[in-house]
């Protein structure tokens, strides 16, 4: 028997089967329901900040070889709860993730335990992206906030919610690459910086993703750049944004007193909704402190400038 296709509908009905059948699910989605939420501006792009306790497991988690090496990875099969079912998707099973930002939240991991990286997986990012048409699906690196950097894995939230889609728009664009009908571009005036992949055939992007990602800074004992993904599919096309890290924390992470902020920004935090699992937090944190939290994890204009002069001579 052919298996079923995997698309936007039952994804949705696993996620209702789930916080019918399994409590913590259920009791978490229904927190988010009077999560606190304020409204601030980075320029001239609206971002939000949430209030959300339960992610303090994600934001605070251990993600050094030794704690990894310590604790069972929770997203292979054996180690998950009970009551986590999931639908299989070729090498992939999308899972609700218990600890939401978004109302429909789902982890994708790989069905084998392998480490979190992305060279080689960006066409079955986007092949689980066209499935899943009313989500947005996105990658964390493994030291750019992955709580899970042992176990390769993409997120999905549902559409609508992150200010991204709707900013960049607005943005203005500085043309860079094209390969058939895909173009590659560097997007200013956002509240970081942020490349661009427009397709409309996957191959087509995959290609401009490749080329794009060897010509990123790749740090010292790393087995990556460093970068978060988040895309979409809609009107027959890819959006596939690469946001360029250069580092994983910021310093009021570590910091004492008055200066800590516990904030570890991943995709959705660049997406334009930054997590904040502490209320300390949520009350003092103002578009400056996001400016400089951004400023200090996301390259400059001079490292973007080096990033696109290699992507030339790449090209030459």
């Amino acid at each position: 028997m052919t298996p079923l296709k995997i698309n936007s509908n039952r994804i949705n009905l696993l996620i209702d089967s789930q916080l019918t059948e399994w409590k913590t699910a259920r009791r978490n989605y229904r927190a988010l329901e009077s999560v606190r939420v304020k409204e601030l501006m980075l320029g001239n792009c609206p971002v939000k900040v949430q209030f959300n306790p339960a992610r303090i497991v994600s934001s605070a988690a251990k993600v050094d070889a030794r704690s990894l090496k310590e604790r069972p990875c929770f997203l292979c099969a054996g180690n998950r709860p009970a009551e986590q079912q999931g639908l299989a998707d070729g090498d992939y099973t999308w899972l609700v993730n218990p600890f939401p930002i978004f109302p429909r939240h789902l982890t994708i991991p790989v069905n084998h335990h392998t480490p979190q990286l992305i060279g080689g997986r960006v066409g079955d990012l986007l092949r689980l992206t066209r499935e899943a048409d009313e989500f947005v699906l996105f990658y964390n690196g493994p030291r750019c906030g992955a709580s899970a950097p042992d176990h390769a894995h993409f997120q999905a939230g549902n559409k609508g919610f992150l200010p991204l889609g709707e900013a960049i728009r607005s943005c203005r664009r500085e043309p860079l690459l094209t390969h058939g009908s895909a173009r590659l571009s560097l997007v200013t005036e956002y509240i970081c910086p942020l490349f661009l992949i427009e397709a409309r055939e996957a191959d087509e992007a995959r290609v401009l993703f490749d080329t794009l990602y060897r010509a990123l800074d790749q740090p010292a004992g790393e087995p990556e750049p460093m970068l978060n993904l988040v895309t979409w599919y809609e009107a027959g096309g890819w959006s596939l944004c690469i946001f360029p890290r250069t580092r994983h924390r910021p310093s009021c992470y570590q910091a004492e007193g008055d200066a800590n902020i516990l904030l570890s920004p991943a995709s959705v935090d660049l997406g334009g909704v930054f997590i904040t699992p502490l209320e300390k937090d949520f009350e003092k944190i103002e578009a400056g402190d996001l400016q400089q939290i951004l400023a200090e994890v996301c390259p400059n204009r001079e490292q973007i400038d080096a990033i696109i002069n290699r992507l030339n001579r790449q090209q030459s």
